[in-house]
């Protein structure tokens, strides 16, 4: 097994080889000589589809900081491929809690076997953190795959990670990712279980979905699903049994303590390319669809971003707290949140005993008592843990939680129960990747930084006409900035070696008759040069920053003036 890494940061801790980097944690061809592994490589870059290596040879071209790899096996035809850029890297840093590995190309039978990691974005939208090929399945493909996206991602391991129920993938997970909860996908297994029972038990499926999604607790569920399988003569049926052995990995109630992000129903594992890749995708027609759907959902986030700052729910309460949260949740997690908040009034919370420290609560609905569920609430730390866990598993408080403080009168949500993810500012922290030593990758972590926060400039100038304004006057201000520092050091540009141009120009300075101690005391100083050039490009880039922030602070106060206005009009 080969695998080849192509890359200019240094994500990996690698071996360097004639310009292309062997990735440690696989053993090389032992027995073959340079020319021969660089034709095996030259002929796996073949199969693999013009199309898509071109694409990423591109990429890297215009993108130091993106990554590639190919995994090469010389009994197999295909090679298999792994992709992630910085964005991918950036958006894991903020939204990387939970994720998922969507391989469902193979169940609905794709020409392409694109693999996609994927999460969920503070609008509650599918979000890429890194893309393959898999053209052969085994457990140890799916180890490489998900090593080298961990490796991209700088080791960070998610909470928890949701996939097809496959013994393969499953295998690979423990490996590669032991520190996360792993889950099964329940559609895949509602699918399957659908095709394997229809003709002989046409309605077990239905039954089936009630028994997962009607039972709060785990003796509930037990009890229903002993009745359910009894019902149908299904307690010896394989099948059965096998995913009852598995409910530890699908089943709601076993997985509520996790997080996984979801505000409302579960979201498919391919929403991210449903629409764009189907069964009639070609690997030559793949980078189109693949760039349309990354280019469709940014402008589907930006659009969210838009409506989130520009304009103000509407309020159903005169509570405090909702207008609170109205201004700080992005508007997908404030409706699930007014949700919760107006259904308290439906809800009321009993108390059932209070030891002085921590007062246990009866919440249940009119009409609907024996579905109640417990609080307990802590008024000297402001917390109150629901047996629901509806904020451990989506990140939104619960109804249940939410009646205690409507009864203990707690006017404002108390911070640990606003998950910055949630927020319209969960992007706001600024992402720095870890600096590598050498030279070579000192430019392209300088590249992947501007970049990014070149992005970030430009959606936030993007949102509003006065934004816009005020991005452009920055860009002007920086433009003369770095004009200047080009200029200045244009009149001794430090070359590859360590020698200035104008030192070559001059042909005398630095020649072999040149004492020892002479050359060592130029070193010296073109080595002072060079870092008291470093030391005003820092200069420059935190004034950079510092405009940014400036703008961040007047776009704020432009918030501020326009919410003042609207109430001003309403009154």
């Amino acid at each position: 097994m080969l695998c080849i890494a192509f890359s200019s940061t240094n994500i990996f801790k690698s071996y360097q080889y004639r310009g292309w980097r062997t990735c440690t944690n696989v053993i090389p061809f032992a027995k073959h000589t340079s020319r021969d592994r660089e034709m095996s490589i030259d002929s796996r870059h073949r199969t693999l589809g013009s199309g898509v290596l071109d694409y990423l040879k591109r990429m890297q071209a215009e993108n130091p900081s993106f990554f590639y790899a190919i995994q090469c096996d010389g009994e197999q035809s295909n090679g298999n491929v792994f992709w992630a850029d910085s964005t991918f890297r950036m958006n894991y840093n903020y939204f990387g809690d939970t994720v998922r590995l969507d391989t469902s190309y193979r169940a609905n039978h794709y020409r392409v076997p694109l693999v996609s990691i994927t999460g969920l974005n503070h609008h509650g939208q599918p979000i890429l953190f890194g893309c393959g090929l898999l053209h052969y399945e085994s457990e140890s493909a799916y180890v490489w795959l998900l090593q080298n996206w961990l490796h991209a991602m700088s080791g960070n391991y998610p909470v928890s990670i949701t996939t097809e129920p496959d013994h393969h993938i499953q295998m690979a997970v423990a490996e590669v990712l032991p520190q996360t909860r792993h889950r099964f996908c329940k559609w895949s297994i509602f699918r399957e279980t659908q095709e394997k029972l229809a003709q002989t038990h046409p309605t077990f499926d239905k039954e089936l979905g009630k028994c997962i999604h009607e039972t709060g607790t785990v003796d509930e569920f037990e009890s229903c699903w002993q009745a359910l399988v009894e019902r149908y003569s299904l307690i010896d049926d394989e099948w059965v049994q096998s995913i009852y052995n598995a409910r530890h990995q699908w089943v709601p109630v076993y997985l509520q303590e996790t997080f996984f992000g979801e505000l409302y129903t579960t979201i498919p594992l391919n929403m991210f390319f449903d629409g764009y890749v189907n069964a009639t995708t070609s690997i030559q027609s793949l980078v189109k669809q693949y760039e349309d759907a990354v280019t469709s959902w940014h402008e589907m986030e930006l659009k969210a971003d838009f409506e989130t700052t520009n304009t103000m729910p509407l309020l159903k309460t005169p509570s405090p707290m909702e207008k609170q949260v109205a201004n700080l949740y992005t508007r997908r997690a404030f409706i699930k949140f007014q949700e919760e908040l107006v259904e308290t009034l439906a809800n009321p919370a009993t108390k059932l005993e209070d030891n002085g420290t921590v007062a246990t609560y009866r919440v249940a609905k009119f009409g609907e008592e024996q579905k109640a569920h417990v609080v307990r609430f802590n008024p000297f730390e402001m917390k109150a843990n629901c047996s629901c866990h509806m904020f451990e598993f989506s990140g939104i408080i619960c109804r249940h939680a939410l009646s205690v403080f409507r009864a203990k009168n707690v006017l404002t949500l108390p911070s640990q129960y606003i998950l910055k993810r949630w927020t319209r500012d969960a992007k706001r922290e600024e992402y720095v990747p870890e600096l590598p030593s050498n030279s070579q990758d000192s430019l392209t972590v300088r590249y992947s930084n501007l970049r990014q926060e070149a992005i970030k400039f430009v959606e936030e100038g993007a949102k509003s006409i006065h934004i816009y304004n005020a991005a452009l006057d920055a860009l002007q201000v920086a433009a003369k900035k770095v004009a200047a520092s080009k200029k200045q050091r244009s009149r001794g540009v430090v070359l590859n070696g360590g020698i200035r141009e104008t030192d070559l120009d001059k042909g005398s300075q630095l020649t072999p008759y040149q004492s020892r101690a002479e050359k060592e005391k130029k070193i010296r100083e073109l080595s002072a040069e060079l870092d008291n050039t470093n030391e005003r490009c820092e200069v420059y880039r935190a004034n950079l920053l510092a405009v940014l922030r400036d703008m961040e602070e007047q776009k704020l106060k432009l918030s501020v003036k326009v919410q003042n206005a609207r109430l001003s009009l309403k009154e």
